[in-house]
């Protein structure tokens, strides 16, 4: 691609799905330019960008604008075919969208939305079930240095940005305790494996502030 083409991402800090962007254009070396956004106070070029959801990521490219952040990562990847995120084999690749689908629609729903409004006794039973749906990402580990196989791929970059730097930060907000070293030690490997990468650990928010974040965004989603 030639060096004088454009490349925009609109994003906000705390947020798993402008994360997961920033992780797949630094793995594949995609110069860009960052705009961050305020959660109570967008801007204007968002909102002309992406008038429909008005929400971050949004991903610009030559003019082209781009959004959904699992749209985004296969256009990244397509766009620019070296250091490849999704699985070259159509079902490794078919499998990794059915669970990146599971975490930004099942995972997110029971361990943040849910959770955020349930009553102390609510939410250890909504812990339970997102044990259980986690418990299928622990077993596609099994054998594994990354859901990739020995390099980070799509997988890695939409729960590795959504459950451990994101909603296990909401968890420790309210004291909860969700994923156990004991009863999960492929994801526990995994998460080590993932902070060693720098792409990754550049991307990770700093953990006290995100704690405080998380916080905030589960009163909104009480009071909503």
């Amino acid at each position: 691609m030639a060096e004088t083409e454009e490349v925009k991402l609109l994003g906000i800090w705390a947020s798993p799905f402008s994360r997961r962007i920033e992780m797949a254009l630094k793995l594949k070396g995609i110069k860009y330019d960052y705009v961050e956004e305020k959660l109570e106070n967008k801007s204007s070029l968002l909102l002309a960008l992406n008038p429909v959801h008005k929400k971050v990521p949004v991903l610009v490219h030559n003019g082209k604008t781009i959004l959904e952040s699992l749209v985004i990562l296969e256009y990244i990847d397509e766009t620019w075919p070296h250091n490849p995120i999704l699985p070259q084999d159509p079902y490794e690749r078919s499998k990794a969208r059915f669970f990146a689908k599971l975490i930004d629609e099942q995972i997110i729903n029971v361990g943040f939305v849910s959770m955020a409004k349930a009553d102390e006794k609510g939410r250890e039973v909504l812990a339970e079930q997102a044990r259980e749906l986690i418990m299928y990402l622990e077993k596609e580990l099994v054998g594994k240095d990354y859901f990739g196989g020995k390099s980070v791929g799509f997988l890695d970059l939409v729960a590795g940005s959504m459950i451990p730097f994101c909603l296990e930060r909401g968890w420790e907000g309210i004291g909860l305790e969700v994923i156990t070293e004991e009863k999960f030690p492929e994801y526990n490997r995994w998460v080590k494996n993932l902070e060693k990468v720098e792409i990754v650990r550049d991307c990770i928010p700093p953990r006290e502030k995100h704690v405080e974040h998380m916080n905030y965004m589960a009163e909104r989603v009480r009071s909503s």
